[in-house]
């Protein structure tokens, strides 16, 4: 791509005996405010050789037929050579710096006895994150042929977007092109503007690689920006609702001011501030509110839709000018609770019940078949064997009855997670937990029995 800081054109002709103008721009910056800027001309070795420079030096050669005019306010300078010939064919270069080498871009002129120039730049200025309006009004323009909006770079002319829904990827959703009414010319916006939109463009039809049909434009960014930065995105959700602000100039007197909708380089018609609405958004936008002394206009939109994600721009148009900016809405699926509120409190009353219930069973007899073999759920086998009440107060079961009273109270805890549905493991553990009880148990009565009989010895 062309350096972001000085561009030109990239090819010139001219006729014999006749004149051509060269436009070179760069950044006004102090720097190269100050600068020497010259032109000078790549002989066969590789060495530019300086024809003439703002230091006031002009080459023998070309002394009386070439000038130069620097106007550090535009950011512009302008050679012009007249009396040409055929001999001045050749590579130029113009340039800002102390040396040749400095800062440049080449370009190639071309004179012959019969060529038509490709006439004079327009400059257009932008600011930074706002927008400008370009109208193409190409000589070559006819019905039915594409119009093209192209960057020139070293070699070639890069396409940005075209009448037939090209958009580049960095101009995605802040480029438009607009047929004009039975003119044959169209329009460019851009909005959303960045240094790096500076540079040298071409509009036309047909052919990118045809110089006759277009009209050169070089767009200058200036170097500090009043607007103030602003979402590019807006997040909303399905079937709720949201508010968009638009900003204008509240000093400008807008003819029309309006939210459309941007697919594919052109930018759909959704509503004005005068009453207009799209019939497939009837009911569901409409302007809430528009306050002329700030300059700024409300749009709200209801009963969000997934296709209404997408790019969006406001606008506000004064004669072929048009100030626009770009918002880009994210559409968020509706959200659901994961569980049904009246499940999830049947579920939780129930497990409640059966803790409890399995909590306030007791056993009454101390016999190995009654309090240790029911096959009970988890829940309640553990109760009961935490409730188990010893017949007899020997030494040995009271040493013993602590253990199995903590193995219980530790299956307690288990059989109420389970029950309240808070381990997804518990299924698989309380059979082998249950089993391991069991055993316990059967262990301290067979100790009990033989420890009884050892007494009565």
């Amino acid at each position: 791509p062309v350096s972001s800081t000085l561009y030109g054109p990239r090819f010139l002709r001219g006729e014999v005996g006749g004149s051509v103008t060269h436009q070179c721009f760069y950044s006004t910056t102090a720097a190269n405010r100050h600068d020497r800027k010259y032109w000078c001309r790549v002989t066969g070795t590789g060495v530019c050789s300086t024809i003439i420079s703002t230091t006031g030096y002009t080459s023998r050669d070309h002394q009386g037929r070439v000038s130069l005019k620097d106007i550090p306010q535009n950011g512009t300078f302008l050679v012009t050579m007249t009396e040409l010939k055929s001999s001045d064919t050749g590579t130029y270069r113009c340039g800002i710096g102390t040396t040749n080498r400095d800062l440049y871009v080449s370009l190639s002129l071309v004179v012959s006895a019969d060529a038509g120039g490709l006439g004079p730049i327009e400059l257009v200025w932008g600011e930074l994150r706002g927008s400008v309006t370009v109208l193409c009004s190409s000589r070559a323009t006819r019905g039915g042929k594409k119009r093209s909006w192209c960057k020139v770079g070293r070699s070639s002319c890069a396409l940005i977007a075209d009448t037939d829904g090209y958009v580049a990827k960095g101009y995605q959703g802040r480029i438009s092109l607009s047929p004009q009414e039975s003119s044959g010319a169209f329009k460019v916006l851009i909005n959303d503007l960045k240094k790096e939109d500076s540079g040298l463009y071409r509009c036309g039809t047909g052919r990118l690689s045809s110089q006759d049909s277009s009209q050169m434009v070089a767009l200058q960014m200036t170097t500090a920006s009043s607007l103030p930065r602003r979402p590019k995105f807006l997040s909303g959700t399905a079937g709720g609702s949201l508010s968009l602000k638009c900003h204008y100039d509240p000093q400008g007197s807008y003819e029309h001011k309006y939210l459309c909708r941007w697919q594919a380089g052109s930018c759909e018609l959704l509503l004005d501030v005068a009453g207009f609405v799209h019939e497939s958004y009837r009911g569901r936008m409409q302007i809430a509110s528009s306050h002329q002394e700030n300059g700024t206009f409300t749009v709200v939109m209801s009963h969000l839709r997934q296709e209404d994600a997408g790019w969006y721009w406001c606008g506000a148009r004064k004669g072929q000018t048009e100030h626009t900016s770009s918002v880009k809405l994210l559409i968020e699926k509706e959200t659901c609770t994961s569980q049904d509120p009246k499940t999830s409190t049947l579920v939780k009353s129930t497990s409640s019940r059966a803790a409890t219930s399995s909590m306030s069973m007791k056993t009454t007899s101390s016999s190995p078949a009654t309090s240790s073999i029911p096959m009970k759920p988890a829940s309640t086998a553990a109760t009961s064997s935490m409730s188990m009440k010893p017949t007899s107060s020997s030494p040995a079961t009271s040493s013993v009855h602590p253990a199995a009273e903590s193995k219980a109270n530790l299956m307690l805890v288990v059989s109420l997670s389970s029950s309240s549905g808070e381990s997804p493991l518990l299924p698989a553990v309380l059979p082998a937990l249950i089993l391991l009880i069991f055993i316990t148990i059967i262990l301290l009565i067979l100790t009990k029995l033989k420890l009884q009989k050892g007494t009565g010895k």
